[in-house]
């Protein structure tokens, strides 16, 4: 399967049993996960398996893991998959916006191979475009009539004068005031509950950092890859180059090493 079919079963799904959904759930179709801002609706069921049927009918050689597959046998991300090819599939990044009315969610994929990341889809329902990455061919913004615009990071910039995105939210709580007295140093700070819509201003240059504590690789498989081929430096906490088996040790994005490793010193003081 090609990136541009799995793109195409992600916006149909989207069209299909998403976007008819969006404003009109009620309280019947909203359920809590792990916490009170975890959510799924609906909506995320039916579009997983729109997509994950989807996938089998066109490659069946193919292993399909959603996030809601996930969330019902835990067991799945710990299975291996070396020989084989793994599409990761988030049916709704940003379901507690989805939820709320809030036109910021996405959808997503990522082609993993032999444990590395070798393609990612993040399409917006609400905007109907899509970034695109294949590894060593660039990240690109494309749209429906067939344009394609290729994504470039931030410049480094001073640390009093970065823009970007921390999800404080699962740092250990012994650390949370240390690093949000932290970020007080740089200029602007945002967080916008759907990680496919940060990837999304990473890649256009809109940030000059992106934090995440938490890993799954429905969230940050294909938009680690696309930071990566928008000319971003990605690793995890402890400089490590982030895979998709991870389950911790955190994320962070930055213009290059230097800004990554001022970032770390200075701010992200984990």
């Amino acid at each position: 399967m090609n990136i541009e079919r799995l793109t195409a079963i992600l916006r149909e799904a989207a069209k299909t049993e998403i976007m008819p959904r969006f404003r009109r759930l009620d309280d019947g179709t909203i359920k809590t996960k792990a916490h009170a801002y975890d959510l799924v609706t609906e909506a995320d069921v039916a579009s997983e398996r729109f997509i994950t049927k989807a996938i089998n009918d066109a490659a069946p050689q193919m292993v399909v893991i959603g996030e809601e597959a996930v969330a019902a046998d835990p067991s799945l991300l710990d299975r291996h998959f070396e020989n084989e090819t793994v599409i990761y599939v988030d049916p709704v990044d940003g379901t507690w916006n989805f939820a709320a009315g809030l036109p910021l969610f996405a959808v997503m994929a990522a082609v993993v191979t032999r444990g590395e990341v070798v393609a990612g889809v993040i399409y917006d329902p609400v905007g109907d475009d899509w970034m695109m990455t294949e590894r060593g061919c660039g990240c690109f913004q494309v749209f429906p009539d067939g344009r394609m615009v290729r994504q470039k990071f931030a410049d480094a910039v001073p640390l009093e004068d970065m823009a970007g995105t921390a999800s404080v939210a699962y740092i250990e709580k012994a650390k949370r005031p240390e690093i949000l007295a932290n970020l007080a140093k740089i200029s602007v700070l945002g967080a916008y509950r759907c990680a496919g819509h940060e990837y999304r201003l990473g890649a256009g240059g809109n940030l000059h950092f992106m934090m995440f504590n938490k890993l799954t690789p429905w969230d940050h498989a294909a938009g680690s890859l696309m930071m990566a081929e928008a000319g971003a430096h990605v690793a995890r906490f402890d400089g490590s180059a982030y895979k998709p088996g991870h389950k911790d040790g955190g994320l962070l994005v930055a213009p290059d090493a230097e800004s990554w490793h001022m970032l770390r010193r200075e701010v992200f003081t984990v």
